[in-house]
């Protein structure tokens, strides 16, 4: 009876597939839990330390003492802007079921509306809370608040910033989007929502003008790849035993090091702006934008990187760069190098450490064929291959590795010159 009601069953779902349905299914989730198989790569990447977004992580014992903040931020909120929270209520229970349906793998008990409302305002309120603080736009906290001070600004803000870049960490901007609705009275905020994010995430750039993001990670992604020029300061902020030798996913061939680049002739210098798509390589110069490497780009890169890899048409174009990245730093020798071009800002001090940290991301990595980065690639290896830079390589490998190489090298070209000159002058009376 058991197999004939499973076979029912199965009829069943057949008669009611449906591909358009399918298709709507999948358009509509964009926050993710991460693969064990990815998770086990790098687990404390992928999970909040200090604070909970949305239903994944709620309710995590470590994640608990946040709590009480989320509540003292949603009275803050209310009181500040003088409204019921029936009104808030009201508006997200119009989307409730679009909220939900962002969520891969929703558990249960989440599924009751109700409840998920209440974490959706709870969570959208203090995040709301942090970010108008990064503006200045908020100042009814008191002088000691843990959270929102300028101790916290110090001491909190910086690990709730992390929290808030992981993917499994995420509520939808929607959510954001009705309650500044509510608040201000009127509608289309994406704009000023996208201003909050970056703002609060210290990236230089201007809101881009496209449909509400789908949540922070995403925001933050494309502002990464948006080409923007950077400010004018100097210090802009953020943003084996035996050799291996990688090779050019497109065309398997060898991809050399920064310092094999440099022995070949390339020039390395910064790019005109600070977007992860702007890598070019022209008459020998190879421009990169600048990168802070600092103990939160590692967890920031893989969210981001697996957010392209689980969100279809998300695109690629973080993973082809760190993919890049990589090939080109093997030892701290490469950071060296890079830093010293003003590409590398290294936070962490050692040039060893910043080089594993590039080796250490690109663990089953994968990358799309004819990806944004393989011309730029191209055309490095063929400036390689030409024999002047092949003979100029060499030339500088066999005898510019050291000091004491080039101390050599100028003697013995010092004492050849000597032996000619003595030749040429002792033949000289036979001429006379």
């Amino acid at each position: 009876m058991e197999n004939k009601s499973w076979a029912v069953d199965v009829r069943e779902e057949v008669e009611r597939m449906s591909l358009s349905d399918e298709e709507e299914m999948w358009k509509k989730r964009s926050i993710y839990r991460i693969p064990t198989w990815c998770a086990d790569l790098n687990r404390k990447a992928y999970k909040p330390q200090v604070i909970s977004f949305g239903p994944i992580h709620h309710g995590e014992a470590h994640l608990k003492p946040m709590e009480e903040h989320k509540r003292r931020a949603l009275v803050h909120f209310l009181k500040r802007t003088d409204k019921p929270i029936d009104i808030y209520r009201d508006a997200l229970a119009k989307v409730v079921q679009q909220l939900m349906d962002s969520y891969e793998q929703l558990d249960e008990e989440w599924r009751d509306s109700e409840k998920f409302l209440q974490l959706m305002i709870l969570d959208g309120c203090f995040m709301l809370e942090m970010l108008y603080k990064a503006h200045g736009m908020t100042d009814n906290y008191a002088f000691s608040d843990p959270i929102f001070s300028y101790h916290g600004k110090v001491h909190n803000m910086p690990f709730i910033r992390r929290d808030m870049l992981m993917i499994e960490n995420q509520i939808p901007l929607l959510v954001l989007e009705k309650l500044i609705a509510v608040e201000k009275g009127e509608d289309n905020n994406e704009e000023f929502i996208h201003k909050l994010i970056l703002k609060f995430c210290i990236l230089n750039a201007k809101p881009m003008k496209m449909g509400l993001g789908l949540h922070v990670l995403d925001v933050v992604r494309k502002s990464m790849l948006q080409i923007r020029h950077p400010r004018p300061s100097s210090s802009t902020p953020p943003i084996p035993s035996l050799p291996s030798f990688p090779t050019h996913p497109s065309t398997g061939e060898i991809v050399r090091s920064a310092w094999e680049l440099y022995e070949a002739g390339i020039r390395f210098k910064k790019s005109k702006t600070q977007s992860l798509k702007d890598v070019k390589f022209r008459d020998g110069i190879l421009r990169l934008p600048v990168v802070v490497v600092d103990d939160t780009t590692e967890s920031t890169f893989l969210n981001l990187m697996a957010f392209e890899r689980l969100h279809v048409g998300a695109g690629n174009e973080v993973t082809s760069y760190v993919c890049f990245m990589d090939n080109l730093i093997d030892t701290g020798k490469d950071v060296s190098l890079l830093h010293s071009k003003g590409i590398i800002q290294n936070a962490l001090g050692s040039d060893k450490d910043a080089a594993k940290l590039f080796n250490s991301l690109t663990k089953d990595a994968t990358l799309e064929p004819d990806g944004n980065l393989d011309d730029v690639q191209r055309k490095v290896n063929d400036y390689c291959k030409k024999q002047w830079n092949k003979w100029r390589a060499n030339l500088i490998h066999t005898y510019f590795r050291s000091p004491w190489a080039v101390i050599s090298l100028i003697a013995a070209v010092f004492l050849l010159g000597l032996t000619v000159a003595q030749t040429v002058y002792s033949i000289l009376p036979y001429y006379n």
